[in-house]
Formats: structure tokens, C-alpha cells, sequence
């Protein structure tokens, strides 16, 4: 399964990181590519305020769809 991920993706986290007050499950967004397989993520609260900023490894992350996705290809 390719795990790459693009700019402003929705994902969420696969891993508690407590150092960071993220928790698994958490949702943020892609805001930079760092490496082929790192990210920069950005973890907001509902209304929006920023919790966490850090690199994160796309092992860790499940990208989210907001529509549905054609699997038929």
C-alpha cells in the first residue's frame, strides 16, 4: 500500500506521543513534506487553535477521506 502523502492532507495519527498532548487517533494536517516519508503535521483543536507541530513518519499516519474513493481501478 503506498503510504505517501501530500501537502494538506487530513490524517490521522497512529500513535500516542504524549511528549507533544497528541493522542492515537488525533487528526491533523500535512503542512510540509520533510522527506519522502516524513512529514511536518499540524494537530488544531475544534476551533481551530494549534495543539502540536511536529515531524511525523508516514508509517504513523492513516490518511482520511472527506468523499468517497474510487476502489474500482
Amino acid at each position: 500500500m503506498d503510504k505517501s502523502f501530500k501537502l494538506l492532507d487530513s490524517v490521522a495519527i497512529l500513535k500516542d506521543v504524549p511528549e507533544q498532548k497528541v493522542l492515537m487517533g488525533q487528526v491533523g494536517t500535512i503542512v510540509e513534506i520533510l522527506t519522502d516519508d516524513t512529514y511536518e503535521v499540524e494537530f488544531s483543536d475544534q476551533s481551530g487553535a494549534t495543539i502540536a507541530e511536529f515531524a511525523v513518519q508516514g508509517i504513523d499516519l492513516l490518511l482520511l477521506h472527506h468523499t468517497l474513493v474510487d476502489t474500482s481501478k
